[in-house]
């Protein structure tokens, strides 16, 4: 069968080539075509689409007004010729020799623009660490052709998953857990505030043939193999509350000068509004501090003793933010089940556990020794609440630092937004890698492509399009701005089950002659 060919080179400028499409053929927004040129191939997408006409627009009214009011059937001569479709097409990659590399081409004029195939992709190798995101998708159709980032790079310079709610990020999200658990490359800590991922009570992480990588924590009933989450308070920190809590500047001193005078008892000499010999503190500072660490760690004062009421403990939980640490050292990934917090009580623990890993690897990069450890991404739903301009403008926390320098110790984010306008540019852009699910905002779009890896100027109508599981992936680590189609979550999963069941032999019941 020969190429299908759907339009020809007529106009335009580099990054603007104008093609009339085939009649009979149809093109959609995000469509990948393919022109020919000496021996390379030019791989273009269209971003854009309109009407083309040789009648003058006062005779199209004119014919149109006899159709609709007179009911009129008007016929043209050679109707094909004289009416057709436009579309815009912009350069992504020259393909020569199976290699891509950035477009620097222009197709010839009236050279035929055709449809992409397999064959035209073969420089889309699978990486060594590869986490599968989907099919390429050319517009809408999904073409064979499975797309996989490097999983060490783009895990340790950061993934940002953008889209409106509705659009796939959770099922992303799934997706690539499901295809990091069999690897022993990285560890990832899976802050959950839906209890969506591990799967109590639907197929989820827990079914995955290889399961023993994950760990689970739930504070409520915990099924069979799982942990009761519980922190003790004595491992919180003074810093630990830093983006978390807008502690004022005499409030954070205040808490500074309890921690160094009573050292891990200082939340219980707070509590009970213990004096600091030599040390007096503004009227009503201690007791605002008091009232707000009675709330958020769900604690009470009973007379001379403090009661816990949910998950940070005065005896229990002495090891748990150890345990999970070492378990992300070990390429686990642990599940937090933080459905019944509030986000303050969630990023409080997420702060408490990323802080002792990422101190763990500055220290192993002091050592020499950090080569020899997994990588560990950070999964943060909803990130302005820590990477926000409002939240950094109360001071830096340790997801920030991260995002700024996590990096260089192997320690990375993937960071989940409806809304990145809300995220600094500069943040944005330390992120390496986005994959961008429909947005409908418009200033939402514009902070994803002003900070994306390829120049997106052209897709903003793509990205406001994409319907659910459709998305474009940016990143420093491809050629260029990648297409894609992410499948149901179930499918993968249950794909993936069913093949193990099918490679166990049951030799039981044989009967040898």
């Amino acid at each position: 069968m020969g190429d299908l060919i759907k339009g020809q080179v007529i106009s335009g400028e580099f990054g603007k080539i104008l093609i009339r499409q085939k009649s009979g053929q149809e093109l959609e927004l995000g469509e990948l075509l393919i022109a020919e040129s000496k021996g390379n191939i030019i791989l273009m997408q269209v971003f854009d689409l309109i009407y083309g006409s040789q009648i003058s627009q006062q005779n199209l009214e004119l014919i149109s007004g006899m159709k609709l009011e007179e009911n009129t059937d008007m016929e043209f001569f050679d109707k094909n010729l004289r009416n057709y479709m436009l579309a815009r097409l912009k350069n992504l990659i020259t393909i020569s020799k199976n290699k891509a590399s950035v477009s620097k081409l222009m197709p010839s004029f009236f050279s035929d623009v055709r449809e992409i195939k397999k064959e035209d992709l073969s420089f889309l190798t699978k990486p060594n660490n590869p986490i599968y995101i989907g099919n390429l998708r050319s517009g809408s159709k999904m073409l064979d052709v499975p797309i996989f980032l490097e999983g060490s790079k783009v895990l340790t310079h950061h993934i940002l998953i953008a889209g409106t709610t509705g659009r796939g990020k959770s099922t992303l999200i799934s997706n690539i857990l499901w295809n990091l658990v069999e690897k022993d490359y990285c560890g990832i800590l899976v802050l959950d505030p839906h209890d969506e991922y591990y799967g109590r009570n639907k197929i989820g992480l827990k079914d995955h043939p290889v399961n023993n990588k994950v760990v689970y924590y739930t504070p409520k009933n915990p099924p069979a193999g799982a942990k009761t989450l519980k922190i003790n308070i004595q491992k919180i920190k003074p810093h630990h509350f830093d983006g978390v809590v807008d502690f004022s500047d005499p409030q954070k001193q205040a808490l500074s000068l309890y921690y160094k005078y009573f050292g891990t008892n200082w939340i219980l000499n707070v509590l009970f509004e213990k004096k600091i010999e030599g040390v007096s503190f503004m009227e009503q500072t201690i007791s605002v501090v008091k009232r707000r660490l009675l709330y958020l760690l769900d604690l009470e004062i009973d007379g001379e003793e403090i009661i816990s009421k949910g998950i940070f403990d005065l005896t229990a939980g002495t090891n748990t933010i150890n345990d999970i640490a070492k378990e992300l050292e070990e390429g686990k990934i642990p599940i937090i089940d933080t459905s019944g917090f509030s986000g303050a009580v969630e990023i409080l623990i997420g702060s408490l556990i990323t802080t002792e890993v990422f101190n763990k690897y500055k220290y192993y990069k002091m050592q020499g020794s950090l080569n020899d450890k997994p990588i560990i991404s950070i999964v943060l739903e909803e990130a302005p609440r820590v990477l926000g301009k409002d939240a950094l403008e109360k001071g830096h926390n340790i997801f920030s630092t991260i995002a700024r320098e996590g990096r260089k110790f192997k320690v990375g984010l993937t960071a989940i937004t409806q809304l990145p306008s809300l995220i600094p540019r500069e943040i944005l852009a330390n992120i390496n890698t986005k994959i961008i699910l429909g947005i409908e905002m418009k200033p939402e779009r514009t902070a994803i492509i002003e900070s994306a890896s390829q120049d997106l100027s052209e897709d903003d109508r793509t990205i406001a399009s994409l319907d659910m599981g459709e998305a474009l992936i940016s990143s420093n680590f491809s050629k260029f701005a990648i297409p894609v189609k992410i499948p149901f979550f179930d499918e993968i999963a249950k794909k993936d089950i069913e093949a193990k069941k099918e490679t166990k032999k049951d030799f039981s019941g044989i009967k040898l002659s």
